[in-house]
């Protein structure tokens, strides 16, 4: 049947329809395919190390992904040219518009913002804007570069109040390192060092292997570690993997070369022979012309070379991460025979179990040292140095025979032979093994605890030939020494922190319980008169001395325990508010019987004055705190079994004819021995302007130590020995420092900042005595000037500030050459007729201030560090010119000893500790000074980064001081004494590279 024209024209129309559908949809699909594109690409941070979990959004829309562990992402957009957002917590949100680009490589910066910077206050961490102590951080990129001994050089002239000197040149020595000044008349000064949270050293871990270094001053920040945190905790953090990390291989290495800094001017061989032609008449040493021309001290010393080496390896996944790194450092002292290495490595891998509630940290440091004994036990042996500098220059090295050149003077020694003929080594062994585990019970729990092996062993070996002077001289016909210490401690940690938010309010909360041991043993044995030198010092029975009664041993342990509870709660409210509070109950097998727990309470409240409503329109504060804390800490008592009685094998004695050695007593018992006390107020004010640009604190400390821990004289009887340790003294400190950071340019291309530093500090010792324990004097002598002198050389007094020097005040010189001492009340007279009664105050040698300027500038790929550091208000006594400006010595001496003194007279007196040889001690240093470029990432395809360097130290000193550094000991109750014989300072300068893979 044929269709009719109805049905015709329906089945024409619903044709078109379909057409037209398929038409209109393939349309849409086509512009659709070009309204719609994808964009990929990696995300990175500063150091090509990739970011997972970014958050990609396309602005305006809810069209959003997250880029994948190795930093990838892929998003489909909608719109034409559109803004993508790239946001990630810790980092810069970023906006970019993809003109068209498919493909996109994002690097995002981190968040530098200071407020929600992360510093440790010891058993956790905290923002730094809610920190209501006295705390400093440094991180590894404001560190000091170049040739560095230990971690506290790493931030030396970085912190306010905290200060770091190296006043010798031994590389086998540390820094001294010093917080707010004394705080004890018989304990260290030396701050609380710990390494991942762990009582170490400045030297556990090679500096570069550092990144950050946390500085716990005040009491209220201390307290929570009780009787170690009287002079203040360092918390070094080191370099550790991530979670989710490409991994990465960093080397960092450098060549130094070092010289000494400045030498003393000693007559040399042409002027000696000019002052003989003169018609000097010199006695002993430089009574006659040898007619050689010999420069001692040059014979001795070298130009060092050294070289440090740094390879760090990081990486991690989802669940585990792990880094990696060994060190070698290396190289000569500037003495002969005084090479110096050392070997670190470090392995420390974290993994989390159980949706990552379940953390784990296993970690283990090992370590090797070892050095040349120039002396027995020590790397440096300060006789041999004095006896470069004072011998007579026109004498020659060897005698006709080719023998060593000797001669029979009193302390005069030929020190060429006396290295040449010197053999001895050290060597250092160090281990920590560290496990950890972590358990987060929910959001507001978690439970973690620590457990720390520690040990290491140390042998010496010393070894003087039959060729040396000791025996040339003195008949010892060889003479060994051999020693070895052993130390094994164990460490234990348990922490429960809590945290809660709610509203406004913002809570913390910390509870833990922590027990330490340590033991060491020693022993040690000389002997003398070898049948040969071929066995050095390791047949040391081999030697007659032990059948002459010229040999000698000893052997000792000693142990002490550690255990202590504590807590802490922080309370945040409405980001204004801010209180800590902590407490620490521990316990010391060090105090005596009736003493053994102490409590260390401190409190702390902040107030962030710019979040109140009357400043938060005020754009240029960034930040405005006022801080305010209170805190008692403790330093543990003396020595190991200071508060128990002791005895000692004294003299032989002979007894119904055999020889018995006496029992006789050497120390006292003390059930009332406890802690020295110390209790610090601090008031702080946090700032920063102009977003930051300038930015610091101020703070003002004051800090009395109470039942500070001295030896008093007692009567025998009732007791057996006439001294006894207890704690009566009294000690207080206050001082003022100022941090202040500065940012006077800041463009794309270059950026400048500064960093200041000023602190004071003043002391002044109370009381010597109590109630029961009294000196016969509100008074003590102490430090020593050395033969032939000897006398001491400060006094520390009630009423005064530690650091007197006391001793006699010249004022004028005789016509023929003798001091004249003003006397306490106005008298002048001889130096020939004064008495130790004539002494007074000649000054201090503690500084009063020290400040530090910081400079780092960074134009495209190049950067500059220089540092400069100096001190202020203090006094030297100088030795080398006490002992060798005097030309009636029978030694050479320094060319100064013809001069006029108080240009009326050449000096015709003996050596005598006066005044005119305590000199002015300011200064000011450029520390550091480094200089580097960074390649452009284009450069090489397989390396990240590489940065060279070029970097010196103690480049320049500007000071009235006349002695070779003004930078000399500070440490014990006698500073600013810069001892004749100590190891000189020194000058180095660097090459170095750093190259990321």
């Amino acid at each position: 049947m044929k269709p009719t024209t109805q049905a015709f024209k329906s089945t024409a129309t619903s044709c078109y329809r379909d057409k037209m559908f398929y038409t209109i949809l393939f349309l849409f699909v086509v512009f659709s395919a070009f309204s719609q594109q994808k964009i990929s690409g990696k995300i990175t941070d500063s150091n090509n190390i990739p970011i997972p979990g970014v958050s990609v959004l396309e602005k305006s829309t809810t069209n959003a992904v997250a880029s994948d562990f190795d930093g990838n992402f892929e998003i489909t957009i909608k719109g034409n040219d559109p803004i993508l957002v790239f946001s990630y917590l810790g980092f810069k949100t970023k906006e970019i518009k993809s003109g068209g680009k498919k493909v996109l490589n994002i690097v995002l910066e981190p968040e530098v913002n200071e407020l929600t910077e992360v510093v440790l206050i010891g058993y956790g961490s905290q923002k730094k804007g809610d920190v209501t102590s006295a705390i400093a951080s440094v991180k590894s990129t404001d560190f000091v570069q170049g040739n560095v001994r230990d971690a506290a050089q790493l931030i030396q002239g970085k912190v306010a109040g905290l200060t770091v000197s190296a006043p010798s040149g031994d590389p086998t020595e540390g820094s001294q390192i010093q917080l707010r000044g004394f705080s004890s008349l018989s304990g260290t000064s030396q701050p609380l060092i710990l390494v991942d949270g762990v009582p170490g050293s400045l030297t556990t871990v090679a500096p570069e292997d550092i990144a950050s270094i946390d500085v716990l001053k005040d009491g209220s920040a201390t307290a929570i570690y009780g009787t170690r945190g009287t002079n203040g905790v360092v918390i070094i953090t080191t370099k550790s993997g991530s979670f989710n990390a490409k991994p990465t291989i960093e080397y960092n290495g450098y060549t130094t070369v070092s010289t000494i800094s400045n030498k003393m001017n000693f007559l040399d061989a042409g002027q000696l022979r000019e002052k003989m032609a003169e018609g000097y008449k010199f006695i002993g040493a430089n009574s006659q012309d040898f007619g050689s021309n010999t420069d001692w001290l040059d014979e001795i010393t070298r130009t060092a070379l050294s070289q440090t080496h740094n390879v760090l390896f990081r990486g991690g996944s989802d669940v585990t991460n792990i880094s990696a790194s060994i060190n070698y450092k290396g190289g000569d002292g500037i003495f002969l025979k005084s090479d110096n290495k050392k070997m670190t490595g470090r392995v420390d891998v974290n993994h989390s179990m159980f949706d990552k509630k379940l953390k784990t940290n296993i970690g283990y440091i090992a370590s090797e040292q070892v050095y040349n004994a120039l002396g027995d036990g020590t790397s440096f042996d300060p006789y041999i140095y004095r006896q470069a500098l004072i011998r007579n220059p026109t004498e020659p090295i060897r005698d006709d025979e080719g023998k060593w050149n000797e001669r029979d003077v009193y302390f005069y020694d030929n020190p060429v032979g006396y290295i040449e003929e010197t053999i001895g080594e050290n060597r250092f062994r160090n281990t920590r093994f560290d496990f950890s585990m972590s358990y987060d019970f929910n959001e507001f729990f978690k439970l973690k605890g620590v457990y720390t092996r520690k040990g290491n062993s140390i042998m010496k070996g010393f070894y003087q030939t039959k060729n040396h002077v000791s025996t040339v001289k003195y008949a010892q016909d060889g003479f060994a020494s051999r020693s070895a210490e052993d130390y094994r401690g164990n460490y234990g940690e348990f922490t429960l922190d809590y945290k809660q938010s709610f509203g406004k309010h913002n809570l913390t909360a910390l509870a833990g319980y922590n027990y330490e041991d340590n033991i060491t043993e020693r022993f040690w044995a000389t002997n003398r008169r070898f049948p040969t030198d071929a066995f050095l010092y390791n047949n040391i029975g081999s030697g007659q001395g032990l059948q002459l009664g010229e040999a000698g041993m000893g052997s000792d342990k000693f142990s002490n325990t550690l255990i202590a509870f504590f807590a802490r709660m922080t309370y945040n409210f409405d980001n204004k508010y801010l209180f800590m509070a902590s407490i620490r109950h521990e316990g010391s097998s060090r105090f005596g019987e009736d003493n053994k727990w102490g409590n260390f309470p401190g409190v702390s409240a902040g107030w962030r004055i710019n979040n109140e409503d009357f400043l938060k329109n005020t754009k240029w504060i960034n930040n405005l705190k006022l801080r305010a804390g209170f805190g008692i800490t403790g330093i543990n008592a003396g020595e190991n079994y200071q508060s128990l009685s002791g005895l000692t094998y004294g003299n032989y004695f002979l007894n119904d004819g055999k020889w018995i050695r006496e029992l006789v007593p050497t120390r006292n018992a003390n059930p009332d021995l406890k802690w020295e006390k110390k209790e610090e107020i601090n008031l702080g004010l946090d700032f920063g302007f102009f977003d930051d640009r300038i930015s610091g604190a101020i703070d003002y400390y004051s800090r009395t130590t109470k039942d500070a821990l001295m030896d008093y004289s007692v009567p025998t009887p009732p007791y057996f020995y006439g001294t006894i340790a207890a704690n009566a003294a009294e000690i207080k400190n206050s001082g003022l420092e100022l941090l202040l950071n500065v940012t006077p340019i800041k463009t794309d291309n270059l950026i400048w900042t500064v960093n200041l530093t000023y602190s004071t500090n003043t002391n002044k010792m109370v009381s010597l005595s109590n109630d029961k324990f009294q000196l016969t004097n509100n008074f003590f002598d102490t430090g020593y000037t050395g033969e032939p002198i000897q006398i001491s050389t400060h006094r520390i007094q009630e009423g005064q500030p530690i650091g007197n020097f006391f001793g006699l005040k010249s004022v004028d010189i005789t016509d023929d050459g003798i001091w004249i001492i003003e006397t306490p009340d106005g008298r002048r007279i001889p130096a020939t007729e004064a008495t130790t009664e004539d002494r007074q105050i000649l000054g201090n040698g503690l500084p009063r201030s020290y400040y530090s300027i910081n400079n780092a500038v960074r134009y495209k790929n190049w950067d500059m560090n220089v540092n400069l550091r100096g001190a202020m208000d203090y006094q030297i006594l100088n030795f080398s010119r006490m002992f060798y400006e005097n030309p009636t010595i029978a030694y050479n001496t320094l060319d100064s000893a013809y001069d006029k003194v108080y240009d009326k007279a050449v000096l015709n007196d003996v050596q005598r500790y006066v005044s005119y040889y305590v000199e002015d001690g300011d200064f000011l240093k450029i520390d550091n000074i480094t200089i580097g470029f960074t390649l452009p990432k284009s450069t090489f395809k397989f390396i990240d980064t590489l940065r060279i360097y070029a970097s010196g130290s103690n480049l320049a000193t500007f000071t009235s001081y006349k002695g070779i550094d003004p930078e000399v000991n500070r440490d014990g109750l006698f500073p600013g004494n810069d001892d004749r014989d100590k190891y000189p300072s020194t000058r180095s300068f660097s090459i170095g590279l750093n190259i990321t893979l």
